[in-house]
């Protein structure tokens, strides 16, 4: 197996499968124990976050008699309630975290992203990042247990009549390793068996008043004295049955997000309407085998301030999925031009059967009442030897749109793949191996499906391929690009609990947790739990032979194998391509890492992908002067990745391991003069055709306002033009570099008379300094410099936002990690959708959509500058 390239040590060791997850803003969440550990793999040494999971107490589900507590469906509830000194003892471990989900980015009130929380005693919870606290510990948004108890108690527990699944957690046979502390079983029936003869034959598990947040008493056994009490409730005494069918319905084991639901218009989807998805839906599985689905929105308007959380929520449906307990849940989203796009459900079962469901997004996003039929079963995969389905994986092959991947790891150890044709719903088993020795539990696809990688309980991490209907095992690149650091913790590791892979695909993510047996037990046992394990997976093998010759020189590179660099090159191209589409978030963190670590050893090797990668993005040969000329006929995301490709790593400087005392820095790539005045004026005619079209697009909003046409643009959250003065002055001083249609827009915003112009639009002619009110010059549309005539303390230096080019208040502000800009409102959406300039985008583009927390120089999204001892994430 490959060797890591970095890794992070863990405080608590993750106790069960699937135990890490990687979110779309690039921060890694980790089930560590009682604790969720965030980390940013781009700062393993910094600052994380935190989740201390809270201790849950059971919710008020009814009464039982006394004869029913005997019941074999009551017999672990009662064990878990019992109140003898051993079970006092047991409480005493803290709750630990079972499984946990990131959202898609922007469900957060800065854009970010919620991560979903289940626990083992059965509570789901959401959580965002402290932001606005100046604290590690996460906030939490909202408790979906407590929703889900609300809307079954209003019910009377209708929904909860379903099949009830008794006897001990299923997945705990293949993950627990045996704890010292466990509470002998024979003990507790005896303490129970005690206890029986002093108390009245009713249970009772009451609920505080809902208006406190999450605090439920405990359940007790009521005492002979309060016979009244007992004849008033005799009247809500319950069924066993019913009893433990509500307390499995209340106990959720499993929790994931889908993807974003995008707005359908007629038949199909436009990729226009891709950046309005505004939902998504939360899928929590428990004991019962049902499916509770939340629809949860995105925040009307995101905000760096003081705003509460106002995330829609709605109970779309009760999915009576299983008859056992469910184990495991996959999402997947597929989109046809010929129908609507479906949503693609996974589910897996303790019994070993997985199933396929598959819903219409159209009714997903208009449904208003719970209701299971929103999906349909495409397929059932029953278990032939009834091994718990441990993990599921589903997604939608590039390679063939039609064509979905399933695969689903089993308890025994087993990898199984299935491939279906949605539109003519053809399932075939593609391959199946006994890929590990335990119980699976990692299981993630790679590439668009041409691979899958696999870990398991015995500590091994596999990657598979597709090839005649059989699973090919491929080895994990074992090269590190860049200069390899000393391994900072140890080679002692015993299981695997997990993986995931990053944005890019290019960084696999593996949990395991050390052996207490093979560590120094006076000081390692003691500090090391379990680590994150990074590997570089960016040169991973995806066919079983290939003939491709490379095209590039294979002496220059003698470091590295041949095939490798072929797959580097290969891999790199098609991330940096899976980042064009509009409704997938720009983080390239992993692609600009991989880049500056080749630099550091092979420069030439990054010089010929990134100008592989100019050519077949601008369509032009290698040649950077004539890149230049076509900018104007880039769309503005392909302009927003050359612009963080050639600041971040053709332009910027590489520290490489000191040598001989001194260090050592390597220059922009290719070394020659002329070559870096191409690349610096490259970077400047983006940047200009970027700011070309956001002034542009601005003109024509106010133009639109002036002229009274439309009635639109007062409304809350909807994107407004504002510092047009600004931009006419700009457009002034520039007049030789700027288009003819940007010159007609500015003088006819200039003749616009002062009492036709907008209120709403600030049309403010001088501004004042923010610090001593001096007047402020426009000399440049990122910073200012006031006069400071009117106080002692002399001149200060301004930030400009980037969209409007006002002097930036004294607030907290949107801020850009990559160009270092700032930004006091956000920018409109239609300007990220511009496939080039042609002034009548600029009218047709023009829309109430949000406006969107991107840079529009970089396209990342735009983050609150947190102080270093914060946890934030790294984009790039």
């Amino acid at each position: 197996m490959s060797s890591s390239f970095q890794a992070s040590i863990l405080v608590a060791s993750p106790s069960h499968p699937n135990s890490v997850a990687w979110s779309e803003e690039n921060l890694l969440a980790v089930a560590s124990g009682h604790i969720v550990t965030i980390l940013n793999p781009a700062k393993r040494l910094g600052s994380r976050g935190l989740i201390t999971i809270p201790p849950g107490k059971p919710f008020s589900v009814g009464f039982i008699d006394r004869k029913d507590l005997l019941s074999d469906c009551m017999l672990h509830i009662a064990l878990s309630r019992d109140s003898s000194p051993q079970e006092k003892q047991y409480r005493e471990n803290r709750p630990c975290a079972r499984s946990i989900s990131w959202s898609p980015i922007g469900f957060a009130s800065n854009s970010g992203c919620l991560l979903a929380v289940c626990t083992t005693e059965g509570h789901v919870r959401l959580y965002r990042m402290p932001f606005l606290e100046f604290s590690t510990e996460w906030v939490e948004v909202m408790d979906i247990s407590n929703m889900l108890y609300s809307y079954l108690k209003n019910t009377n527990f209708q929904a909860a009549n379903f099949r009830v699944s008794e006897g001990a957690d299923p997945s705990q046979a293949c993950f627990d390793e045996g704890d010292d502390d466990d509470l002998p079983i024979s003990n507790m029936r005896k303490e129970l068996k005690r206890q029986r003869l002093n108390t009245l034959p009713v249970m009772e598990v009451k609920a505080c008043s809902q208006n406190q947040k999450s605090t439920f008493t405990a359940p007790r056994l009521r005492s002979r004295s309060s016979k009244k009490v007992f004849e008033d409730d005799r009247q809500s005494l319950i069924t066993a049955e019913e009893y433990a069918s509500r307390n499995a319905m209340l106990s959720s084991l499993i929790v994931a997000w889908s993807p974003c639901l995008p707005q359908t218009s007629g038949c199909g989807i436009s990729s226009a309407n891709v950046l309005t998805s505004s939902c998504s839906v939360l899928a929590v599985g428990g004991k019962s085998g049902v499916l509770s689905l939340w629809r949860i929105h995105k925040p009307e308007s995101y905000s760096i301030m003081n705003i509460p959380d106002s995330n829609k929520t709605v109970l779309v449906g009760l999915l009576d999925a299983h008859d056992s307990w469910i184990t495991t849940i996959s999402w997947s989203l597929f989109i046809s031009d010929a129908s609507d796009p479906l949503l693609l459900l996974a589910t897996g079962c303790s019994d070993g059967s997985v199933k396929i469901w598959q819903a219409c997004c159209r009714r997903l996003v208009e449904s208003t009442e719970p209701s299971g039929l929103a999906f349909s079963l495409l397929k059932e995969v029953k278990a032939a030897d009834f091994a718990m389905a441990s993990m599921v994986s589903l997604t939608v092959s590039g390679q063939s749109p039609n064509k979905m991947l399933l695969a689903i790891g089993k308890g025994s150890g087993s990898v199984e793949v299935w491939t279906c044709d949605i539109l003519l719903r053809r399932f075939e088993k593609a391959g199946s191996c006994d890929a590990h020795n335990h119980a699976v539990t990692g299981l993630s696809w790679a590439f668009d499906g041409r691979c899958l990688y696999s870990c398991s309980q015995d500590d091994s991490i596999r990657c598979w391929i597709l090839h005649e209907n059989s699973l090919c095992e491929v080895p994990i690149p074992s090269n590190t690009p860049g200069v390899e650091g000393s391994a900072d913790v140890p080679n002692a590791f015993c299981s695997c609990l997990g993986l995931a892979v990053s944005p890019g695909n290019l960084v696999l993510a593996v949990v395991r947790a050390f052996s207490t047996a093979l560590l120094n037990p006076m000081y390692e046992a003691r500090a090391l739990k379990a680590a994150v394990e990074f590997l570089w997976i960016g040169g991973q093998q995806l066919e079983i032979s290939s003939t491709v010759c490379p095209d590039f020189e294979v002496k220059i590179f003698p470091d590295f194998p041949e095939k490798e660099l072929i797959s580097w090159e290969n891999n790199i191209l098609w991330s940096l391509n899976q980042h064009e589409p509009l409704d997938k978030p720009l983080v390239v963190w992993d692609v600009v890492a991989a880049l500056l670590a080749f630099k550091q050893s092979i420069p030439k090797y990054v010089e010929h992908v990134v100008l592989k990668w100019l050519k077949s993005s601008v369509g032009v040969s290698a040649n950077l002067s004539e890149a230049i000329k076509c900018l104007p006929e880039i769309s503005s995301r392909k302009l927003q990745l050359l612009n963080i490709i050639s600041k971040l790593v053709v332009l910027k400087k590489v520290e490489t391991d000191k040598l001989d005392g001194k260090s050592q820095l390597l220059e922009v790539i290719g070394g020659a003069e002329d070559e870096k005045l191409d690349w610096s004026q490259l970077h400047s005619n983006s940047e200009m055709e970027l700011r070309d079209r956001l002034i542009g697009y601005s003109f024509t909003v106010f133009l639109d306002f002036a002229s009274a046409s439309r009635g639109k643009g007062t409304k809350p959250g909807y994107w407004v033009p504002i510092g047009t003065t600004q931009m006419e002055q700009w457009v002034a001083s520039h007049r030789k570099d700027v288009k003819n249609d940007l010159k007609l827009l500015a003088d006819e915003v200039r003749t616009v008379k002062k009492s036709q112009r907008p209120s709403f639009c600030e049309y403010v002619e001088k501004e004042e300094c923010s610090f001593c009110s001096a007047s402020v010059p426009f000399d440049s549309p990122d910073s200012a410099i006031c006069q400071g005539v009117k106080c002692d303390t002399g001149t200060h230096k301004l930030s400009r936002c980037a969209v409007s080019m006002r002097i930036c208040p004294i607030a907290p502000l949107w801020h850009c990690m990559c160009c270092k800009r700032w930004a006091s409102i956000l920018a409109p959406s239609p300007i990220f959708k511009m496939p080039g300039y042609y002034p009548s985008d600029f009218k047709s583009n023009t829309d109430d959509e949000h406006p969107k927390p991107w840079c529009p120089f970089c396209g990342i999204p735009l983050k609150k500058l947190l102080p270093e001892f914060l946890l934030s994430p790294s984009f790039v």
